[in-house]
């Protein structure tokens, strides 16, 4: 970084957020690199902290970098597809209290991204002193718009006995993770809390440490499973491959990350203190 032209006709916030966005664009820096601190920025441009918190804001709209509040800027991932989830959920676990909320159809996925941090708590590479989950999942016990028979499109009990099946699977695993670790004394205080309400999500929603929010939508295929041991065309809604668009808090309470994290955590608790009952399993 060097200091401005002062030739160049631009603002001083323009000029900075176009060398940074050239060194993004450029690989100088990398996805999930950490920016320089504003103080450094300040002095190798030669301006104001002011011009710097705009010119990072522009970046922060753009959706080239994420601030997290007290750690600075970081470069955008930019694959933010299920896998690409997990660095986020491995850099959570690197507080001292974990807090994830998700809603979903199944928590599949939950269970997935969160099984190698798992791991590394239990061979002491991350050291949480807690962790709380909570899980919004459809009430599969009563008839519902989708899992449905392909045939049809109409609601049937065995398909959604199916679905009820791999949520319990998932659930259970990660309830069974959870009390190890804590039998263990890894972590302090470790809790799962699911609860159901009369919807068929078509979307799935991670909040993490109530900074940041993985949002994606379902998309309902149809494909043939077992049921019955008889080969059966379902409609499905289907996270495996869903794209996850990714929110994060800043210090700035009017920018669209900042505002979104905010709205869905409203959303979830919304739901989770009114219609969602605890789950029966």
């Amino acid at each position: 970084m060097e200091p401005l032209d002062p030739d160049d006709p631009r603002p001083p916030f323009q000029q900075v957020a176009n060398a940074l966005r050239a060194a993004i664009r450029t690989r100088k820096f990398q996805p999930g690199e950490q920016l320089p601190s504003l103080n450094e920025i300040s002095k190798s441009y030669g301006v104001s902290l002011m011009t710097v918190q705009k010119a990072v804001g522009v970046l922060r709209d753009e959706g080239l970098v994420i601030s997290r509040q007290g750690k600075g800027s970081f470069v955008r991932q930019r694959t933010e597809r299920a896998v690409g989830l997990r660095p986020h959920v491995e850099q959570a676990f690197e507080r001292d209290r974990v807090t994830i909320d998700f809603a979903g159809f199944s928590g599949e996925t939950l269970a997935g991204a969160l099984q190698e941090p798992l791991d590394k708590i239990r061979i002491g590479r991350l050291t949480p002193d807690s962790i709380t989950l909570r899980v919004l999942l459809p009430d599969l016990s009563v008839p519902a718009g989708l899992p449905a028979l392909a045939s049809t499109a109409a609601d049937d009990e065995r398909v959604r006995a199916r679905v009820a099946h791999i949520s319990d699977r998932a659930s259970g695993a990660l309830a069974d993770a959870l009390h190890e670790l804590a039998e263990l004394d890894l972590v302090q205080a470790a809790s799962l809390e699911v609860r159901t309400f009369g919807t068929s999500p078509l979307f799935k929603l991670f909040i993490i440490n109530a900074e940041e929010v993985f949002f994606g939508f379902y998309p309902v295929v149809e494909h043939k499973v077992l049921i019955d041991r008889e080969p059966t065309a379902i409609l499905d809604p289907m996270g495996k491959d869903a794209i996850l668009f990714h929110f994060a808090a800043s210090e700035d309470d009017t920018s669209t990350g900042t505002q979104y994290v905010s709205e869905a955590q409203r959303w979830f608790d919304s739901v989770w203190q009114t219609v969602a009952k605890p789950s029966s399993t």
